[in-house]
């Protein structure tokens, strides 16, 4: 009788249920292994993200020699359309199609930009490689590798938004929380195997291989998201014209709303404090502490890994009674030392004690990040969620953008100064650039601390959200 319990269905199905993670996920309408396949472009958007952001930086600054200030602008040109996401989730929405389709237009599009960016990027990393001698050449290979960077960064915000939207069209309402939390788990894995895929590729570094590796990335993204969009939208009927003024009557009711403009300044102001590093941290540990490609991109790893972690543990914090503004401002604490081990790893010549440094930056980001996006999802007029959680994620990842050019700007400049003697004989060293732009960061936390007090308050929301668990709904990115 007991063998027959174990071997029954709904055995397994109960099993299933508790060990494997999201399966509660999946219902009748969304099976497991459809969703599965759904999240296939978080990961092919996490993977770019690893190689953007993790590997090409430190490649381009240390090994190819380009100035850190136009690596960071490079890095930054892929979030210039950040802005316009919440634009693109509403035409997505309202999309006219002869075809009844309204999601797969833009994820297509964004899959074809997505490729056409890494698709150049090789070549122009090939110009990049040559001797100062050669001017016009060097230049026309930083002309296209913003060209490149600026495709990618296109085609992610595009495909991602309209991706999004897409699961949470064809998941049940009651799921959808859970669906989008998958989702986003699996762009934060991507980033995590991106990371190490890249770091074992990379470990003996040579011109050559860096444009197959760059080049079988164009390749991944397009197999990935293939797969992904396969038979996933249902054809509707027919839609109309777009409503006029439909996005901007939308936009005065969301403004409206009580400290929504504090709110996103906050979210801006601890984007910036928690991403000024991004572009610099691995040239960091190469310049300063004499890590190789290998061990410098497994730091993405390890900061997305600490997101990841700080994402499951807020889960169970929140059911506890505490407020979402808190969560984020715990985040904001913890970044502190985690700044001070970056900073304290070069006088001490640690590379354990920086990796252990980026591993928290990951895990306190994460924090605020879900703290303030909790947030977001439990302001008022709740028509009008998708557009706030747009808003909410144009303002993070501009803020991303904009801070990660400032800082690869101040290393260089500070740098320059310092090691030209102008900052006197103490500070006459390549760490100082570094050190400014984690000092920096380390003021900015405090200014957020100061900024989210006025929007702590008791959530209404306490008993709700410890029956359930935690729901990241229409998760911008």
């Amino acid at each position: 009788m007991n063998l027959q319990r174990l071997l029954s269905p709904a055995w397994a199905m109960k099993i299933t249920q508790r060990y494997v993670p999201f399966a509660d996920a999946a219902s009748s309408e969304l099976p497991l292994g459809r969703l599965l396949r759904l999240s296939l472009f978080q990961l092919s958007i996490g993977m770019t993200m690893a190689l953007l952001v993790g590997t090409l930086n430190r490649v381009m600054i240390v090994e190819l020699g380009v100035p850190a200030w136009w690596v960071a602008l490079s890095v930054a040109l892929p979030l210039v359309f950040a802005p316009l996401r919440a634009l693109i989730g509403y035409r997505s929405d309202t999309h006219p199609s002869a075809l009844g389709l309204k999601r797969m237009p833009y994820m297509w599009i964004g899959t074809i930009l997505m490729f056409g960016g890494l698709a150049i990027m090789p070549f122009a990393l090939l110009l990049l490689s040559l001797p100062a001698g050669h001017g016009v050449e060097v230049w026309a290979g930083r002309i296209g590798a913003a060209l490149a960077f600026l495709l990618v960064g296109a085609g992610m915000q595009i495909t991602q938004t309209a991706g999004l939207a897409l699961a949470s069209d064809i998941s049940p309402e009651e799921k959808r929380p859970r669906v989008v939390a998958l989702l986003y788990s699996t762009l934060l894995l991507g980033m995590i195997v991106g990371s190490a895929l890249l770091g074992w590729v990379l470990t003996e570094f040579s011109p050559t291989r860096l444009v197959q590796v760059v080049q079988g990335s164009a390749v991944v993204v397009v197999l990935l998201n293939v797969t992904s969009l396969w038979k996933q939208e249902a054809r509707g009927a027919r839609r109309g014209a777009r409503a006029p003024d439909g996005f901007s009557r939308s936009w005065a009711r969301l403004m409206a709303i009580p400290k929504i403009r504090r709110f996103l300044w906050t979210v801006g102001l601890g984007t910036v404090a928690f991403s000024m590093q991004d572009v610099v941290l691995e040239p960091f540990g190469g310049e300063v502490l004499g890590m190789n490609v290998g061990l410098t991109s497994s730091l993405t790893a390890m900061s997305a890994g600490g997101a990841l972690l700080a994402f499951a543990m807020s889960s169970r914090i929140l059911s506890r009674g505490m407020d979402t503004i808190r969560l984020a401002a715990s985040g904001a604490l913890l970044g502190l030392p985690a700044f001070a081990c970056v900073i304290f790893s070069a006088p001490l010549d640690a590379p354990w004690l920086f990796q252990t440094g980026a591993a928290l930056i990951g895990f306190a980001g994460g924090l605020f990040s879900v703290g303030m996006l909790l947030t977001a999802m439990e302001l008022p007029e709740r028509e009008l969620t998708g557009l706030v959680l747009g808003a909410w994620g144009a303002v993070q990842a501009t803020a991303a953008g904009v801070s990660m050019a400032i800082g690869g700007v101040l290393r260089d400049v500070v740098g320059s100064l310092a090691t030209g003697g102008w900052l006197g004989s103490a500070l006459n060293s390549p760490v100082t650039g570094y050190s400014f732009v984690f000092h920096l960061e380390i003021y900015l936390l405090f200014v957020v601390l100061i900024a989210l007090g006025p929007l702590v308050r008791r959530s209404a929301n306490t008993a709700s959200r410890s029956a359930h668990p935690i729901g990241l709904a229409e998760l911008p990115g």
